[in-house]
């Protein structure tokens, strides 16, 4: 008997249809073994060794696999290919006291890769595992001095972390850049023209002066150009025609993958590798589980030459010769950290088209799906073609002989190539010219007729906030972290409070403001960019062979300090409570909001001497306008009600704020003739006072 272990009991079903009963394929539900949950698990003074320990939740999981073990001739550790799947076999290969353990690995989940790979099997890469473990233990050394220092200083319950820190920072800077912004004047002239005789308009931008380029910077400027160019004769000066093309991007890596998902689905980084994950591991269809993409933690648009081939006779297929590059699309990755192991995430079986299977998986993964596929398949095709005009037109003026230069741009689509797949939109605000489709044509010396001149009033922009999207482009292009952990940082940011969105864009709370202050005036170096991408460098080199202990032991005693500073210093940025309008009923006080670990609570500002507290109120009750309060049974099926502390008496077991109706959530609203019953403007469901149904 052959035992494969693996990590996701999804993944294992897969395998062991393709293996057969010659084998038994477990899965070890990721790691087995980690540092404990509540000590630091690293000692120290013995350069830095960790303590693993068995996962609680992995004694049943554990001893199967070693029953298994025990009868088995072969084992074959089938984790995931990357730095922590690595690790993970690693602590298999020590919990199952694996003298000489055999790693296999696979970048797509087929029958052909599967049995490929266990064909071929190498020793444990004891790099990509010491690369891990270095990762693991500056974490948790990061976390575990930093966020006690941080409760003591500012508010229970907060964290700070190697990356996170450092992306709260880009966070917090970029919305100081917006605060800090001034704007500039300018204004932009518009001339509506038309061709001798014709209706039909088009526009042009105003640009220069007797042939030098002229920023018109306030509204003098621009009523004296108005004035000049009112009565002049317009004349074509030049024409320019052209041709360019526009390339298809590269299939895509995790980051890009996550910032897609994000601008073109408003997924979150967090989903979208959650969803990517069913893809890898297999998604359910008609029955069974099937597979659709390759790997999905990568860093590489390097494609393996029998997929490009499958590309090329599907495109041939379905869209014909013409859309098939003469030479296979070869691309490059960027950046010195690149994790080149694995090739780009790209769909394993191209039959296999988003169409064929939208009824039959969830409309999230169908989403999905499609993206990666359309991506892929356009990375391999002809670029777009068009045909490009630039005009320039000069304005005679009779008013002080001046010229005055007008410019008119257009492109217009003569093969749409790589587009008839996956359309490429780019936001260019910086450009000073709009292309203008179905222009007429142009000959030089022409005169033009001037229908109307507009003058408009802007003024520059700062930066925009960071989105899902931009923070993670961000973080890639400045070295912060890995792709694969961009959204679990997200999601802390999120989690702890230091962020909030507003509409898709990423906003620091108060708190979050407050915790990079103090981060940035006790550990400046956790929190800068710079050090941070050098760190991650470093790191990267393990992969190659730099002793892992090497990098802790140059990092550590400088933090050490740092961390023993930040206690001792008088530094504390403590949260002010929010006050409220609500009034103690025992001192008559104002109260202030609070929270625990069960959420927020109304508490006396005048703790101790008054210890008076009060549940949060939720809303406001619809029938007499006083708070709504949550209140949650202490028994072992918790019941969550919801009632007035006023006079009226409402109780609900529905959540009112805003006030829902039970059936379709529609808003319930309630008549100035009759406060005893309300509506819901949706379905029409009353519900009355008294009996609440």
């Amino acid at each position: 008997m052959n035992l494969v272990i693996v990590e996701s009991p999804t993944k294992a079903k897969v395998i062991q249809k393709y293996l057969g009963s010659d084998y038994t394929v477990l899965a070890s539900g990721g790691h087995i073994r980690d540092l404990p949950d509540k000590t630091l698990g690293i000692e120290i003074e013995n350069d830095f060794k960790p303590k693993y320990v068995l996962s609680p939740s992995k004694k049943e999981t554990v001893k199967k696999i070693k029953d298994a073990a025990s009868k088995a001739d072969n084992i074959y550790l089938a984790t995931d290919p990357d730095r922590e799947g690595e690790a993970i076999s690693w602590h298999l290969a020590t919990v199952l006291n694996l003298t000489n353990p055999q790693r296999i690995e696979f970048n797509a989940i087929t029958k052909s890769t599967v049995t490929n790979a266990i064909k071929s099997p190498r020793q444990l890469d004891m790099n990509l595992v010491d690369a891990q473990q270095a990762r693991r233990v500056l974490d948790r050394l990061v976390g575990y001095k930093i966020s006690p220092v941080l409760n003591a200083k500012i508010k229970k319950g907060l964290s700070g972390g190697r990356v996170q820190s450092a992306a709260l920072k880009m966070v917090v800077d970029r919305e100081n850049e917006i605060r800090n912004f001034t704007p500039e004047e300018f204004w932009t002239l518009t001339a509506i023209l038309s061709k001798a005789g014709k209706k039909s308009s088009f526009k042009a931008l105003f640009n220069d002066i007797d042939g030098k380029k002229f920023k018109v910077t306030n509204a003098t400027d621009a009523e004296s150009i108005e004035k000049a160019v009112k009565n002049a004769d317009f004349i074509v000066s030049s024409v320019k025609k052209g041709e360019s093309i526009s390339k298809p991007n590269p299939p895509f890596t995790t980051s890009t993958l996550q910032q897609d998902g994000a601008n073109k689905l408003s997924f979150s980084a967090s989903e979208v590798m959650k969803l990517a994950q069913q893809l890898y591991e297999g998604v359910k269809i008609d029955d069974q589980y099937k597979p659709l993409v390759t790997y999905i933690r990568t860093d590489s648009v390097r494609v393996s030459p029998e997929a490009q081939q499958m590309a090329k006779d599907y495109i041939l297929k379905e869209y014909g010769n013409a859309y098939v590059p003469a030479k296979f699309n070869f691309y490059t990755s960027k950046g010195d950290t690149v994790q080149d192991a694995h090739e780009a995430i790209r769909p394993i079986d191209l039959t296999i088209t988003p169409d064929s299977i939208k009824d039959k998986i969830e409309p999230s993964l169908y989403k999905l799906y499609r993206l990666i596929y359309n991506r892929f398949l356009a990375s391999q095709m002809t670029p777009a073609q068009y045909d490009t005009l630039k005009v320039h037109i000069i304005a005679n003026s009779n008013e002080d002989n001046k010229e005055y230069g007008f410019n008119v741009s257009g492109k217009t689509m003569t093969f749409n190539g790589f587009t008839a797949v996956y359309n490429i939109t780019t936001d260019n605000d910086d450009s000073d010219e709009e292309n203008q489709n179905n222009l007429p044509s142009f000959v030089e010396g022409e005169k033009l007729d001037l229908k109307e001149l507009k003058k408009e009033q802007k003024f520059t922009k700062p930066l925009p906030r960071y989105n899902d999207a931009s923070l993670i482009k961000a973080m890639e292009e400045n070295g912060i972290g890995r792709p694969a952990t961009y959204a679990n940082v997200l999601s802390v940011l999120a989690a702890r409070k230091y962020t909030e969105k507003k509409k898709k864009f990423l906003v620091p709370t108060e708190l979050g403001e407050l915790v990079n202050k103090f981060m940035e005036n006790n550990f400046s170096n956790i929190v800068d960019v710079k050090f941070t991408a050098q760190m991650e460098a470093r790191l990267d080199e393990i992969d190659k062979g730099l002793q892992w202990q090497k990098v802790i032991r140059d990092f550590y005693p400088d933090f050490e300090q740092a961390v023993k500073s930040a206690y001792s210093s008088g530094n504390e940025l403590k949260v002010k409570p929010q006050e409220t309008d609500i009034i103690c009923d025992k001192c008559g006080a104002k109260m202030i909001i609070r929270e625990s670990k069960y959420g927020k609570f109304l508490a006396c500002p005048n703790y101790p001497k008054c210890k008076n507290t009060k549940n949060f109120p939720v809303g406001k009750c619809p029938m007499c306008g006083g708070n709504i309060i949550k209140y949650n049974t202490t028994k072992r099926n918790v019941k969550t009600t919801y009632f007035c502390e006023s006079k009226c008496g409402l109780s609900l077991s529905f959540i009112p704020a805003p006030f829902l109706c039970p059936d379709c959530e529609g808003i319930l609203t309630t008549s100035k003739e009759d406060k005893t019953k309300y509506t819901c403007t949706k379905c029409g469901k009353t519900i009355d006072k008294e009996n609440n149904n």
